[in-house]
């Protein structure tokens, strides 16, 4: 009895309804991740055209499969919406790491893993030489951070499905509620036109400062993503540009802001960013941060203002090389893992808590000793930018702060059991599960398979923010359990069979 009570969590339907959707997003892969191609044959590459061609066929091939096949299974739910946001990020890293793989002939979980920090804007790379790679490489994984940056399920959805309770679940499943239209697809279509805007103009600038249209069409993908992962060897730094660096940081603030502001941005005529309670956060972090690491170390005032901007937009970009950065004062470095762990704006392209869940808590943690002081019988109630705050946003607030610092204790845990030093390890991890990627140096392409591993997982679901695929995992162990105790049950009548049997 409890199994079939169990088993009605996840039913064959619910699998059925979730390849229908997926299949939307397998094709819409297969189809962007040709366009790397177009980049070899602008350079006269010599590229192994089947190593793009062929994965991105099969992409192509089963989405297009699961969309008529299962044509039938369109009632989505939040659950199925969270499975398909989930499977989605992953199958995009494993296909972009099977392209990789095949082009250069490297190993497939060292792909997997720079795919997945593209994607997920977490921007470490495994390569010591970036720019030995051909072009089509350079490109696919800044498209992978531009892509990654305003979410894959949200630009293929916003593309391919039409508007109704489907897309609106399927943006909820990436952690998404901000509205900038009251439809779900025009809110998508609107994003992605701001954020088309922004990449346009960041690459108008870039090649008016002097830069390669190739260079500025790439640091700009990797800018307004806030993902981070260069062409370059020294990052941003090659460039040794003022001006290449005011506008990243630029760059980098717009990514983090929520396209919400920037939508009402024109409205108001720039008042709406201004009064945004999260913008403001985020500008006083960066202005008491630079004061504070501009204050601690001998440094040029625009390397340490940079590298607070990118903390805190868990872009990950540097100017200061990863060993130089391991050097610099430890209570700099503690300063650069809090805003790490603290990241941008709801509704933006940055990874990490998130500033207004950061603030929620904050408030939450107020209410609840206000109340404990309180005379008895009183009513206290909290406000955010004059907003009230009710007990359920409090609470899912502080789960997720919970169980993302119980995931970042666990890759830590495995980071030092291999033998790694305590507080570099810990700037690592933190690094890596906010999607951020600046490094102490200690990520490499030698690193054990099993952290490896552990990173890829810190990334995926730092990028979902957990619960999806915690969803996934649930649903996976119902189906798996149950069938397990099914083959234990017919071992058991087979036994009892045969003693009957022996018996007789």
């Amino acid at each position: 009895m409890n199994i079939c009570m169990k088993r009605k969590y996840i039913t064959k339907a619910d699998l059925l309804v979730v390849c229908h959707y997926l299949g939307y997003i397998m094709q819409g892969l297969g189809v962007v991740l040709l366009l790397p191609i177009i980049v070899a044959l602008i350079y006269g590459e010599y590229i192994n055209t089947a190593a793009f061609i062929i994965p991105c066929a099969i992409s192509l091939g089963i989405g297009t499969f699961f969309v008529k096949r299962f044509q039938n299974y369109t009632k989505l739910r939040l659950k199925h919406g969270m499975v398909i946001s989930s499977f989605a990020w992953l199958w995009a890293s494993l296909l972009g790491a099977t392209i990789m793989a095949l082009s250069l002939d490297i190993h497939f979980v060292d792909a997997l893993f720079e795919n997945m920090s593209a994607w997920t804007g977490s921007g470490m790379t495994f390569f010591v030489n970036v720019e030995i790679l051909p072009r089509s490489i350079l490109f696919l994984r800044s498209l992978e951070q531009w892509i990654g940056g305003l979410g894959i399920v949200i630009i293929f959805i916003g593309i391919l499905i039409r508007s109704g309770t489907a897309a609106s679940r399927l943006y909820k499943s990436e952690a998404r509620e901000e509205k900038i239209k009251p439809n779900i697809t025009n809110t998508l279509r609107k994003a992605l036109e701001i954020y088309l805007i922004f990449t346009v103009i960041g690459i108008i600038l870039f090649v008016l400062v002097g830069l390669p249209i190739f260079d500025a069409v790439n640091l700009t993908f990797t800018s307004i993503s806030t993902g981070g992962m260069s062409i370059k060897n020294a990052n941003i730094g090659f460039y040794q540009n003022n001006l290449v660096y005011i506008i990243s940081i630029a760059l980098m603030i717009l990514g983090a802001t929520s396209f919400t502001i920037h939508y009402a941005v024109v409205k108001t005529k720039g008042k709406a960013m201004l009064k945004d309670i999260q913008f403001q956060m985020l500008i006083f972090l960066i202005v008491i941060a630079s004061i504070i690491i501009l204050t601690t170390n001998n440094i040029v005032p625009i390397e340490g203002i940079f590298t607070v901007v990118s903390a805190v937009t868990t872009t990950g970009a540097n100017i200061v090389p990863p060993q130089e950065l391991a050097v610099w004062n430890g209570s700099s470095l503690v300063v650069l893992m809090i805003l790490m762990i603290i990241g941008g704006s709801t509704g933006s392209t940055v990874g990490g808590l998130k500033l207004i869940r950061v603030m929620t808590v904050l408030k939450g943690l107020n209410l609840t000793i206000t109340n404990l002081i309180s005379p008895e019988g009183r009513v206290v109630s909290t406000r955010i930018s004059g907003k009230k705050i009710n007990e359920r946003e409090i609470k899912e607030a502080s789960a997720y702060v919970c169980l993302f610092l119980m995931f970042l204790a666990f890759g830590w845990f495995v980071m030092t059991l291999y033998g790694f030093d305590p507080f570099t390890a810990l700037f690592d991890v933190i690094s890596v599960t906010s999607n951020n990627g600046l490094s102490t140096g200690i990520v490499y392409g030698g690193l054990p398979l099993v952290v490896k591993l552990t990173l890829i997982f810190l990334m995926w679901i730092g990028r979902l923010e957990i619960i999806p695929v915690l969803v996934v995992m649930r649903a996976g162990l119902e189906i798996i359990v149950p069938k397990r105790k099914i083959r234990q049950m017919r071992k058991r009548r087979e036994m009892n069979k045969k003693e009957k049997e022996l018996l007789g």
